[in-house]
């Protein structure tokens, strides 16, 4: 099926040389068996299409300590393949966590938003105490209005609370704000507006997937859609969705799709 890349840039060196090299940077969020041979394809077929030199980086966001792939091998008959790839493990980053706190680099704090994400799965009030102290850094750290805006959205997505805890902690920074007469996040009703409006088209781009995947299933197999099938679409994601779009592709009947569904 057809894949995608995380990210790919076009970078010059900084000593002047006159050069002209591709970094694919791929965002990994959970251990995958396939992961290192998918990192050789991605630069395989990115240094063919652009016919350049391709620098290949995984960051690995997962929980799993001693999943770190860095090598992919292959072996026939002879004839060898051995591809090496760069890796940083957030994890790592624990360790770190005091050169973490005095840095001013932005990246810091999106990697001390991950860890305490992970680390406060099942302690939503230790959540919501992180999430305030890490939104509060942006401030101290001196960082321009947009870049408080940038950051604060990623921790808000990755450190998400139920629904009290949440209201809790937009008073908490409608009033840290006032104190600070340094409006730049926004009053907590700006906030629940803007959340309103992504969380609306979420839903308009999953409904959107779920009919393109039941409409591309009837004409495939020239029936209706079991309802057992029906109801297991509803329950997934617009990434599982997607994702299915490309295997509804491939299978060769609806049982096998059945069986390729997330549980």
């Amino acid at each position: 099926g057809r894949r995608f890349a995380d990210k790919l840039v076009q970078v010059w060196l900084l000593n002047g040389q006159e050069t002209w090299i591709l970094i694919h940077v791929e965002v990994q969020g959970k251990r995958e068996t396939s992961f290192a041979q998918r990192m050789y394809t991605y630069n395989h077929r990115i240094g063919d299409r652009y016919n350049r030199r391709v620098l290949s980086l995984a960051v690995l966001c997962d929980g799993n300590s001693s999943w770190r792939p860095t090598k992919f091998k292959s072996t026939i008959l002879g004839c060898r393949i051995e591809f090496e790839f760069l890796m940083v493990k957030l994890l790592d980053y624990k360790e770190k966590w005091p050169k973490l706190e005095q840095s001013d680099n932005p990246f810091a704090t999106v990697i001390m938003a991950h860890i305490k994400s992970q680390e406060t799965r099942r302690n939503q009030q230790q959540r919501q105490v992180w999430k305030m102290s890490l939104t509060r850094r942006l401030y101290e750290q001196g960082y321009q209005r947009q870049d408080v805006l940038n950051l604060f959205h990623f921790i808000d997505w990755v450190m998400k609370l139920p629904k009290g805890l949440e209201q809790a902690f937009l008073q908490e920074i409608t009033e840290y704000e006032q104190e600070q007469n340094m409006p730049y996040i926004t009053s907590a009703e700006r906030i629940g507006m803007e959340r309103g409006l992504q969380k609306g088209r979420q839903e308009g781009r999953q409904e959107e997937a779920q009919r393109l995947l039941l409409r591309l299933l009837e004409r495939r197999f020239k029936s209706p859609v079991p309802t057992e099938v029906y109801y297991r679409l509803q329950q997934l994601s617009i990434e599982q969705l997607e994702e299915l779009l490309d295997v509804a592709l491939t299978v060769d009947s609806l049982e096998q799709l059945l069986a390729s569904l997330p549980e």
